[in-house]
């Protein structure tokens, strides 16, 4: 999954990319309303952590000409404690939930962990497909209640066809989603992953629509 972060105050922003960098997240920075705002417009994106007081465009500015020109992504907004108009304010513009200053890391992960799975239709932590079972909380996955090891480049795609089972995801999503702007879009990287998956998985799982890209089977078991 693919998050923007629009925060000006350097050691913040720094601090909230190493978290969800380490949470297994690809991770863009802006540090000004209008950087953050032209990455918004430009780039799909599965989540936006929104700070409120920003220099050259402030954040509700942002957040209003994000849903007038029709971008849907979840947004997570930063407010000083203080501040209760804010929030009233970035929820009327659209935002989805959240965050007050000072905050735990955690409670930020929390969110948008919750963010991301509700936008995908997803109610509980656990995400299932078939013998396959995701925590959300824990990143932890399981094959008919064995635990499976997986690299984090794996990880990540298995990830994102969870959230998404039942649909066909692209070639080219599957890279906009799940690496950044500097990856080199003419490898084979998805594919080596999908094979690898497939062998870990069980072959049957993760279907190839031709001409269209991947679908993981849903077989009705979501939790």
């Amino acid at each position: 999954m693919r998050i923007l972060i629009v925060e000006d105050d350097e050691t913040l922003n720094r601090q909230l990319t190493e978290a969800l960098t380490g949470a297994g997240y690809v991770v863009d920075r802006a540090f000004d309303g209008e950087e953050g705002h032209f990455l918004g417009d430009t780039e799909p994106y599965d989540l936006v952590v929104l700070d409120i007081g920003l220099p050259q465009m402030d954040g509700i500015s942002v957040l209003e000409r994000w849903r007038r020109e029709g971008r849907s992504m979840p947004v997570l907004i930063l407010t000083a404690r203080d501040r209760w108009s804010d929030k009233v304010a970035g929820i009327d513009a659209g935002a989805d939930d959240y965050v007050t200053k000072p905050f735990h890391v955690e409670e930020v992960l929390a969110r948008v962990r919750a963010l991301i799975r509700r936008a995908a239709g997803h109610a509980s932590s656990e995400i299932l497909c078939g013998p396959v079972r995701l925590d959300t909380r824990t990143a932890r996955v399981t094959v008919s209640g064995m635990p499976l090891k997986l690299t984090s480049h794996e990880h990540r795609l298995l990830d994102y066809l969870m959230h998404h089972q039942g649909a066909v995801v692209s070639r080219t999503e599957l890279i906009e989603h799940l690496y950044d702007q500097d990856f080199d879009r003419d490898s084979n990287t998805i594919e080596v992953f999908v094979g690898r998956l497939r062998k870990k998985l069980g072959a049957d799982l993760i279907e190839t629509v031709r001409g269209q890209g991947y679908r993981m089977q849903d077989t009705g078991g979501e939790g």
